[in-house]
Parts: structure tokens; sequence; C-alpha cells
């Protein structure tokens, strides 16, 4: 994370936490761990490591729903029960590990051994008698946090979701079953080299793609509604960002992360973090991989793929969902990632206010602004909003644009705090536009000295919030400031404005006439020479 004090990435829109737990109970892994927590009891068994004995999954299914002739039903009933573990929605008591019986002398002459053997026969390991009597399985029940199912908190709610999530994630960075059984050698344990799995980086690389999808869902307004294509996410982790047409080699890894993030999403969509269109399975079968590696090639700018919308869904389409917004920002929050939250600083003083949005776009800041407007009256609002856009600092001038804005909706309850500070080298400015905005009248005009340093400090601010190589509307209105004021630059440059310098070069680099330009770094240098 940089150190700088300003957040890493744009603010997130997130739902109230009574919404977000609400799609928590309702996401099918999450649910049916609910409901197997309620179904544990006496007859509830359990091997090492707290999995459902083989023995009892046909229950599982039955109490679950779930189409018994279905293959994978067991394999979902199992998943949630460990996701029901993993939580506390269930607690477990393991059985204690056998220890290796020594060979009686004469066992297999008098069969001494066979009472052992019918223990544990072919009915799953509970023998004839009733179940647990042998003391081979461990127990289960339903554990104290599913009581916050129904009767926490939506906090609450949402810290068993993120339990329980963790659990998924750890999941799907697993090798898929076909790659451990390639992986097997001739005594039947997996070969890791062969398998060339190693659990941190899948663990990395999941939460890289999920921190890409992240970002490129808060990119613009708090939470984007359209969904990612599964190529653009696949390019993102493997193409680097100052290389032109990839390589096929590139393509060739491109498709590989396709293949991986296919898999890793349909686990992931089950417990609400993603709304997932998998990969065409027909596109599958059709296709080499030269030819689905064709659908990942960035679009020109990385933007996207080349093909049209209708083709780019068959490699495959990802969203976050609301639920999911909320679940990567926790976990970034604990990585020690600042990613901030429209809302979070409506507590906050107006300095906080104005520093931290000061480094959103216009249109986040816009938001933060009206949370931190709609819990106070207006008037104490606006003189807290002035005083804290005073300041000589480098970031004074995004400040008082800031402080504009946030004034732009206020009405006449604001008018007494900004005549107030009328007379202000820093904020008479501002004021005189805010109040000539809404037509009010007996608003005195601004001097000279007001208006160029006024100039030299909205041109700074506007600096700040794009860059020159954002700022497209800068050059028409540093034009437009030339062209009607005779002689600008030999005023410009006395202007006791700690920016003045720093525009003036700037103009001196985006004025569109050369001659204008020319003027514009004379009156720079004149600037910095007068301020050393």
């Amino acid at each position: 994370m940089s150190a700088d004090s300003h957040p890493t990435l744009p603010p997130v829109r997130l739902l109230p936490d009574a919404e977000l737990a609400r799609d928590a109970l309702a996401a099918p892994l999450f649910a049916r761990a609910v409901r197997l927590a309620r179904w544990a009891g006496p007859d509830t068994r359990v091997d090492i490591g707290g999995e459902l004995v083989a023995a009892q999954l046909p229950a599982a299914v039955a109490v679950l729903g779930l189409d018994e002739a279905d293959e994978d039903s067991a394999a979902h009933a199992s998943q949630a029960w460990r996701v029901a573990v993993d939580t506390g929605l269930v607690d477990v008591t393991e059985p204690e590990e056998p220890e290796e019986p020594e060979e009686p002398e004469g066992s297999e002459e008098d069969g001494s051994g066979s009472a052992a053997g019918e223990r544990g026969g072919s009915d799953g390991g509970f023998g004839t008698g009733e179940p647990g009597e042998s003391g081979e399985f461990g127990t289960a029940e339903p554990g104290e946090d599913l009581a916050l199912v129904t009767g926490g908190t939506p906090g609450d709610v949402l810290d068993l979701w993120l339990a329980a999530l963790d659990t998924v994630l750890a999941d799907a960075a697993v090798p898929a079953l076909d790659d451990l059984v390639d992986a097997l050698d001739a005594g039947g344990e997996i070969d890791f080299d062969q398998l060339d799995w190693n659990p941190r980086r899948e663990a990395d690389f999941l939460d890289g793609v999920l921190a890409n999808l992240y970002l490129l869902t808060v990119a613009e307004g708090g939470a984007a509604e359209e969904p990612v294509p599964l190529p653009v996410l696949a390019a993102s982790m493997v193409v680097p960002q100052d290389m032109g047409d990839p390589s096929d080699a590139v393509l060739e890894q491109v498709s590989d992360a396709m293949m991986r993030l296919d898999d890793q999403f349909r686990q992931l969509e089950p417990i609400g973090l993603v709304e997932f269109r998998p990969v065409d399975e027909a596109l599958m079968a059709e296709a080499d991989d030269e030819e689905l590696a064709a659908g990942a090639k960035p679009a020109q700018g990385g933007a996207g793929p080349v093909e049209d919308d209708e083709d780019v869904s068959r490699y495959g389409m990802v969203r976050l969902t609301p639920l999911g917004l909320y679940g990567i920002r926790a976990r970034m929050l604990e990585a020690g990632v600042e990613a901030p939250a429209l809302g979070e600083l409506a507590d906050k003083g107006a300095d906080v206010l104005l520093e931290v949005v000061s480094h959103y776009s216009e249109a986040a800041a816009q938001a933060e602004i009206e949370h931190w407007l709609a819990g106070r009256p207006v008037a104490d609002a606006a003189r807290e909003l002035l005083a804290a856009a005073r300041g000589a600092d480098e970031g004074a001038p995004l400040r008082r644009l800031r402080c504009q804005q946030a004034l732009a909706p206020t009405g006449e309850a604001a008018e007494p705090a900004v005549r107030a500070v009328l007379d202000d080298p820093e904020l008479g400015g501002l004021a005189r536009v805010w109040l000539a905005e809404r037509g009010a009248g007996d608003v005195p005009a601004p001097g000279e000295t007001m208006v160029f340093w006024l100039t030299v400090d909205t041109i700074a601010a506007q600096l700040a919030a794009d860059g020159e190589a954002e700022a497209r509307e800068l050059p028409l209105l540093i034009e437009s400031l030339t062209a009607h004021h005779a002689g600008f630059f030999d005023q410009a440059w006395r202007v006791d404005h700690p920016a003045t310098a720093y525009v003036l070069e700037a103009m001196g680099r985006l004025h569109p006439d050369k001659k204008a330009a020319k003027e514009a770094r004379k009156a720079a240098f004149k600037a910095r020479s007068r301020a050393a």
C-alpha cells in the first residue's frame, strides 16, 4: 500500500448492512450450511477433520433437497457441511486417531482379530449396533454461532458469511480433481512436483484476480453494473501493461488463466460473491487453445476484447454482486489496503472530508459530500467547510474547489456564512462566485488582485484534480483567459499565490497559441525568480 495519506482505490458504494445480510442468508451455499447446522444432532458422525462420514451424505443430501440421483449432490452437501464447521455453525468433536494395534501371536491361525474386522464392515463404518458404539467416529452438534443467524445483528451475519467466504476461496485455489488424479504416482500419492501447485501462489493469483475485478467495478461511480468479460480479467493478470500485441505464448497463458477462472468462479458463485456466466461449453469443445486465447486479446488501450458483446459473452462474463463488493473490500481492509466506502466520512470533520474527497473523482466526491451534508444544519456545515478550505499548502486549491462543490447544493441558510468571508483573500473570490450563481444582490465587485489570485487558484485546483494529460477543457479556459485579458501574463507572474509559477509553467505547455505559450513560460521564470 502507498504511504500517501489519501486512498489508493476509488470509494465503493455499499448497500446497508441489513440488505447485505439478507443477501448473505440467501446465498445458496451459506443457506445450505445453515440448514445442515440445524440438522446436526446426536446421530451425526464425523471423520478426522470434521468431515461427514460417507454413510451420512445421503441423509445430508435429502435434508438439502438436492437431487439424490445427481452425482454432484454429495459433493455439494459435503462442501456445505465444511462451511458450517469452518464458520462455527456446527461444533464437532473429532474421533481420536486409533493407535496401531500390536499383532497378537497366532492371530492368523486362530482368527483372534476377526472381531475388529467385523466392526468396520461395508456399511460405511456404523457396524451393526447403535451409531458410535465403536468409538471410531466423532460427533457434531449445532454451534453457538448458529443462533446469530436469526438472533444476531446484520454485522454478525456478515461476519459468519465472511468466514464462509474464506473457506470457499481456499477450496477454489485447490487444483481441479482431474489435475489431482493425473498427478497421482504409482503408489497412489500426489506428486506435487508434477502437479506444479503452490498453495500460496494459487491463493495470491485468486486474490489478485478479485482485486482487479473490484477495481474495475468501483472505477466509475462506486459500483459498476456491467459484467466484466473473462478474457479481460485473465489478460489483466497475464499481459504486461506496456505490451502491444500479445505474443502467442502470452495468449496461451491468458487462455490457461481463463480456464482456471472459469472453474474458480463456478465455485464462488454459490456463496453469493459473483454473478457468473461460464465459458460456453460448446466453445470449449470446438476450439483449441489458440482459438480460445484469441477471445482474450485486449482491444486497443486494454479496454476490452476485440469481438462484439455477443461473441465475448461466450468466453465468460463475471460481475461482483453487492455482497461480493462488501466481501472483497473487507478482505482488502484486513490485508491493510485502504479501500474507502461512500458515506464513511459522514461523522468526520469538514477538514477530513475535503482532504479525502480531493482525491476522488468528481462524481464520487459529490456523492460523499451529499452524505456528509445530510446530517448537518446547513449554516453550520457551510461555516465548517469554508474554515477547512483555507490554507497555502499544495492541496489547498483542490480543497477550495471541493468546498465550492460542497456549497453548490446548499440554499439560503448558507448565505450568512458565505458573506462572512467576502473580504477573505483566499475565500473572497469563491464567495462571490457562489453568491453570483444564486443571483444574490449587493455583492461587491472583486478587485483585480482577487481576480488574478482566483484564476491561479482555480487552474491549480483543476490541474491537481485531473492532471495535464486529462485536463481536456483547461486549454480552452487558458485561451479564453488570455484572450479577454490584455497583458495577462505581465500581471499574472506578480500574483501572490504559492502555485503561481507552477500554473504559469503548465499554461506554457497547454496554451494552443505558440506565442502566448512562450509568454507564459517567461512569466513562470519571473515568478520563480520573484519567489526566490
